[in-house]
């Protein structure tokens, strides 16, 4: 392998850093291009006289005289805001984008880098849940291979390698069930923790499924699989099962992505059979789980329903993160966004863009934010 020149969209959140570890010790296969973070200028002053990358840029406009300072001895190029952070991955200095800027604003950065062909190591589900049928087209056009980072994704197409033409008959995605597994509602009402996961997780993953793999709905299902070994499976037309398994570590899928089509060596725990004596596996609950349930109809809808569940989301998320909403109430905003905001069946781009802002303002009408 020469070495790969990486860019990586979200450098200081948990995808970021690991994927600089993962470069770190595969220096001579992978070097860090581009930088950039939201608004954790220290972290990414660190990386950057780490790394030494090419160019960084700092979303939040404020803090660009720090970073640039911070940077002067140096030979790396600094820029500020959303706008630069598009033009940067527009430019073709670097070989792969690892899209791991939160939510929605990775939509833009992710559409100029598969505009310019460049091949994309996909961590940001939220891509393909608002605009998968343009995001997927245009790297069709473009040739730009998308690799996906997700665990559960990430093990669904390396299940896929060598299968060819071979039909699928479903793909099964694989949750751990978070804190909540086993719960029901009233449980729910009276032991709430800031960490409690909702499973709207597993929703955007099946619909990001749906495009990455070139799916219909009734070809994805869910299972709760508690010890997180089995990361995904595909079934074939014949019956038979494929399925990707290890210890639960997102290095892995990283540096999978990173150096696809190669497999490298690393010093990752390993999965002993020995000391795994079960794995067991059963129907998600989504009388307690609403949100998986929003989800599937989001997804069996199509259009622009999967753009107004996110939106909704990002904004309910926020808004419990900071105790303005309670953990049950997020699901009857979500679902009032998407009785309440015009269904588009087959958006254009702006649509989406015009859907993201309508669904958002709708969502946090509804809460004392």
């Amino acid at each position: 392998m020469t070495q790969k020149r990486i860019a990586i969209f979200g450098s200081t959140g948990s995808i970021g850093t690991q994927a600089l570890d993962v470069i770190a010790a595969h220096s001579d296969l992978f070097s860090a291009e581009i930088l950039t973070a939201q608004s954790n200028d220290a972290l990414l002053i660190k990386q950057a006289l780490q790394f030494n990358p090419n160019i960084v840029v700092i979303g939040d406009e404020k803090k660009y005289l720090m970073v640039k300072e911070a940077l002067a001895s140096t030979s790396v190029k600094v820029f500020a805001g959303e706008k630069a952070l598009e033009e940067v991955a527009g430019l073709d200095c670097y070989d792969m984008m690892l899209a791991g800027i939160v939510g929605y604003a990775g939509l833009r950065p992710t559409l100029q880098a598969v505009g310019m062909g460049k091949a994309v190591a996909l961590a940001n589900k939220e891509t393909l849940v608002v605009a998968g049928d343009i995001v997927m087209q245009k790297a069709r056009e473009n040739r730009a291979a998308i690799i996906p980072v997700d665990s559960e994704h990430s093990a669904i197409f390396q299940c896929l390698i060598g299968e060819g033409n071979n039909q699928i008959d479903k793909i099964i995605l694989t949750a751990s069930g978070g804190p909540f597994l086993g719960k029901k509602p009233n449980f729910l009402v009276t032991k709430i923790t800031i960490d409690s996961a909702t499973l709207m997780n597993k929703g955007l993953e099946m619909i990001e499924a749906k495009w990455l793999f070139d799916l219909t709905p009734q070809q994805i299902q869910v299972v709760i699989h508690p010890q997180s070994i089995v990361h995904s499976m595909v079934q074939f037309e014949d019956g038979s099962i494929k399925a990707q398994m290890g210890l639960p570590d997102m290095k892995l899928p990283i540096q999978y992505a990173l150096a696809f089509p190669k497999r490298i060596v690393n010093n990752f725990p390993r999965l002993d059979f020995k000391k795994q004596h079960a794995l067991s596996f059963e129907e998600p609950d989504i009388k307690t789980f609403r949100n998986l349930a929003l989800a599937t109809e989001a997804l069996n809808k199509g259009g622009n329903m999967p753009c107004i569940l996110n939106a909704a989301n990002e904004i309910v998320v926020y808004a419990f993160l900071r105790n303005r909403i309670g953990f049950l109430d997020m699901t009857e905003v979500i679902q009032q966004a998407m009785q309440k905001i015009t269904f588009i069946e087959k958006p254009t781009l702006e649509e989406y863009f015009e859907t993201d802002g309508e669904a958002r303002n709708f969502a946090a009408s509804l809460i004392h934010m």
